[in-house]
């Protein structure tokens, strides 16, 4: 990362040149580091509209040197941007300090609101203060920090000269505030669940493993917040959700990160229905929350966010864009012949439900572009959910797509204990046999159902995914701050 290479000097050497002036303002008893606060009266947002004099701060991202007394500058705030202007013969005691700016310095500024002849809004600062001198050089400007892995490396940096991606970062905390808004509205409330556990359950996925030296014992990073917050329900907290991290010891691609944020809920006295419901009406308030309304294009498709959303059958969706009878999903012997016709291939040990959620992604997620829901899904895809009336064989549980992508999950939630306690032990047979993502069963939990739990509808959303679609990126790592790398 350099300045603009025509000043003919390595970055080592650009950084000499700074510390230079950096000594320069400490001879002035000027020292940059030594301020302490700058009362500011605007952001560079509001300055725009304002009229007479204004107080900014902000970091240097740009110095235009029109002559040895005239100097313009644009600063950059969480807002946005405004030009400067610095007329040397006009900041008295300050105008020294002109002459050692650099670009990314940090400054606090005050000055009357003008409008150039270009026809831009500008400040003609008055008064000047360096607030934090920026030592190392910033990316050119002309060719910017474009190394994706320096990028996610040096994220702060990425902030700095890719306003998008502040933008992007700002809408996801949007984003999460309006969730927050949404559901604290109905009456739910929020808690926080343990992290660390001694058995990592409510998902197929491999933990995380670390070891509590004060204990003595394993423990496992959280893999899902599902039983815990099934336990406030069991112990009377009818509406209950939880906004964190999961950690999940996984591949990293475009749509995984092992360690991710999710939002999981649970509701007494409702269902799956009821679920559907809800999430139609939450996924339109956080686009609208981020101005998207309507046909929206993301990855190169138009997806139109608007209720009611599409629903098909798991098995009617197999049939309709595979041909695949109920057979040749449900007997896992066909299933697996159908995975081979396929050509999919699955690591050795993989269960019945691990081949038929492949032969799904095959088959019918390239279909899946509006907001979809994917009802009844087999048992064995779905160890917490509650059996569809009359047919035993599959549950009642949607996954919600948009754009190929799974964006929420959710289950009528199995409250009896002994339905539970089996379905432990398949995946407990499954683990046996080789399935590493199969989780260990968590007996305090069929103990937990045992003193009761309400019929309960519940749902897990993937927050970075829903950013990823509202804010138009196509990879997970450009809607993390600070993304999973390996060491430099």
């Amino acid at each position: 990362m350099s300045e603009p290479l025509d000043e003919g000097k390595t970055e080592a050497e650009l950084i000499k040149v700074r510390r230079g002036k950096l000594d320069a303002l400490r001879a002035m008893g000027r020292d940059p580091f030594a301020v302490t606060k700058f009362d500011r009266t605007h952001t560079c947002a509001a300055a725009r509209e304002a009229t007479g004099i204004v107080r900014l701060a902000g970091r240097i991202g740009g110095l235009r040197r029109m002559s040895k007394k005239s100097v313009f500058a644009d600063l950059d705030d969480e807002t946005g941007r405004i030009q400067l202007y610095f007329k040397v013969d006009d900041l008295g005691a300050d105008a020294d300090i002109v002459d050692l700016l650099d670009r990314g310095d940090i400054v606090g500024g005050a000055g009357e609101i003008f409008t150039t002849k270009t026809g831009e809004i500008s400040v003609h600062v008055r008064s000047l203060t360096v607030l934090s001198k920026s030592l190392r050089p910033l990316p050119d400007k002309w060719h910017g920090l474009t190394d994706p892995e320096i990028r996610y490396r040096r994220r702060y940096v990425d902030l700095m000269v890719n306003r998008p991606v502040l933008d992007t970062m700002l809408a996801r905390s949007r984003i999460l505030a309006a969730a927050r808004r949404f559901l604290d509205g109905r009456g739910y409330h929020e808690v926080e669940t343990p992290t660390l556990l001694g058995i990592a359950g409510g998902a197929n996925a491999r933990p995380f493993v670390t070891r509590s030296n004060a204990l003595d014992i394993p423990l496992q990073l959280r893999i899902a917040t599902e039983l815990n917050l099934k336990r406030c329900i069991v112990g009377g907290i009818e509406k209950v959700y939880e906004l964190g991290r999961i950690f999940r010891n996984e591949g990293i691609d475009k749509s995984h990160n092992p360690e991710f944020t999710m939002l999981e809920l649970y509701e007494a006295y409702t269902d799956v229905e009821g679920m559907i419901r809800l999430t139609e009406d939450l996924i339109v308030h956080l686009a609208e929350s981020v101005g998207v309304r309507g046909d929206h294009e993301w990855n190169g498709e138009k997806i139109r966010l608007e209720k009611p959303f599409a629903r098909i059958a798991y098995l009617e969706a197999l049939a309709k864009w595979g041909e695949l009878s109920r057979e040749e999903i449900l007997v896992e012997e066909r299933a697996r012949s159908v995975a081979q016709r396929l050509g999919i291939e699955f690591q050795k040990g993989a269960s019945h439900g691990h081949v038929i959620d492949k032969i799904f992604a095959v088959v019918v997620e390239p279909h899946l572009v509006d907001p979809t829901f994917i009802t009844e899904q087999p048992v064995v895809l779905s160890p917490l959910a509650k059996r569809k009336p009359g047919d035993p064989e599959l549950v009642e549980r949607f996954e919600l797509f948009i754009g190929h992508l799974e964006m929420a999950n959710a289950f009528s939630e199995l409250n009896d204990p002994d339905d539970q306690r089996g379905r432990f032990q398949a995946q407990a047979r499954e683990r046996a046999a080789g399935d590493a993502e199969a989780p260990e069963p968590d007996w305090d939990y069929v103990q937990a159902l045992e003193y009761g739990m309400p019929p309960t509808g519940g749902i897990g959303y993937g927050i970075d995914r829903i950013v990823m679609l509202l804010s138009g990126e196509t990879s997970i790592r450009d809607v993390l701050l600070f993304p999973l790398q390996k060491p430099e």
